[in-house]
């Protein structure tokens, strides 16, 4: 399959020249359901991660389909994939190395602020932003990536985020409003409403901008969105929670905002609850979340209150916890978002 996108494909190695990449896979930086990543080193000296998939039959749809996704990209927020394995049932993913490894192992930690601080958590949500608008509206071919979220982006040396995991990632023409297609894709938490049900609308890049939104939220919580653990429904999903005491100053206290940061983390937190608007036609497109981080405090209105909780429930119910969503015909259909032209919340 790979063959066929001739000069598009990125460059192609044998196993043994992977196995001396990695130094014989001696250097572990990390596993999962995929398999495993190691760190290597290039001929010409540059560092690699290289992600060694379990091995597995069949085509390897998804596996061709990262690799021809990503390998289309070239975008200081998208990370750069170097080259791939395809020998028999073994396959590997070359890419270049992010020596601050992924966002999740910041938020989630014990003091998330502290580590990286308001204004470089700023910075990498403009930087992921940037890199969907150039997936969606940029590139020769239209990228959705669906599945984004803390762990799917990697941070270099200076802690710049580059969005990576393209396995689920969608392939369309730019010009196509409307693209058909079946199969689970996404992460419990991440994915967006209408890929549960027709009825909320047509699933599209703005399903990215749902997902990118329960991003940020959960980079001013410093947690994670759904706790299930938590016996208290207020406590157990952090956008209503978040929504709730947005303008009570014990609120923002709670997700360690000072006077100083407070204009930051209130911005941070008005644009997540834009981008998670139950229906797709009353989110911003990833550009418009843009233009809305250049905007002041005082120029973003408070989007209508969603019923958070019932989009835990229905995602409990309609999903297998190990895997993804179901999905419905996409399309590309924007409209814009402003309060004035909400007059109540949707009815759901």
């Amino acid at each position: 399959m790979i063959a066929s996108y001739g000069s598009l494909a990125p460059k192609r190695y044998m196993y043994l020249e992977v196995m001396k990449i990695t130094s014989s896979r001696s250097n572990v930086l990390g596993k999962g359901g995929y398999g495993v990543v190691f760190k290597g080193t290039l001929l010409d000296g540059r560092l690699v991660a290289v992600k060694l998939l379990h091995e597995c039959k069949g085509n390897g749809s998804e596996f061709v389909n990262e690799v021809m996704s990503i390998g289309r990209t070239s975008h200081v927020n998208v990370v750069s994939l170097f080259g791939f394995c395809l020998e028999g049932s073994k396959r590997a993913l070359i890419y270049e190395y992010m020596p601050n490894n992924s966002l999740d192992k910041f938020i989630y930690s014990e003091d998330p602020k502290e580590i990286l601080g308001w204004d470089k958590l700023y910075a990498i949500a403009i930087g992921i932003a940037r890199g969907l608008e150039y997936l969606h509206h940029s590139c020769n071919t239209r990228i959705v990536h669906f599945d984004i979220k803390p762990q799917n982006i990697l941070l270099d040396k200076d802690f710049s985020p580059k969005i990576a995991d393209f396995g689920l990632a969608k392939l369309c023409h730019t010009k196509e409003s409307k693209v058909s297609m079946t199969g689970a894709r996404g992460t419990i938490g991440f994915i967006a409403p209408e890929v549960h049900s027709r009825t909320v609308g047509v699933v599209s890049t703005k399903s990215d901008v749902y997902s990118y939104g329960m991003m940020l939220l959960e980079m001013v919580g410093g947690r994670r969105n759904v706790k299930s653990f938590v016996a208290k429904s207020s406590e157990k999903y952090f956008p209503d929670w978040i929504y709730d005491h947005f303008a009570q100053d014990e609120g923002m206290q709670a997700c360690d905002v000072t006077s100083e940061t407070a204009e930051v983390a209130r911005k941070m937190t008005l644009v997540g609850l834009w981008c998670i608007q139950v229906l797709p036609i009353y989110r911003p497109t990833i550009t418009r979340v843009l233009e809305m981080f250049e905007r002041s405090l005082d120029e973003l209105d408070m989007p209508p209150k969603q019923n958070f909780g019932g989009l835990v429930d229905i995602s409990a119910h309609n999903m297998d916890v190990q895997s993804a969503s179901s999905t419905s015909r996409r399309s590309e259909r924007i409209s814009p978002v402003t309060s004035k032209t909400l007059q109540r919340p949707p009815t759901l």
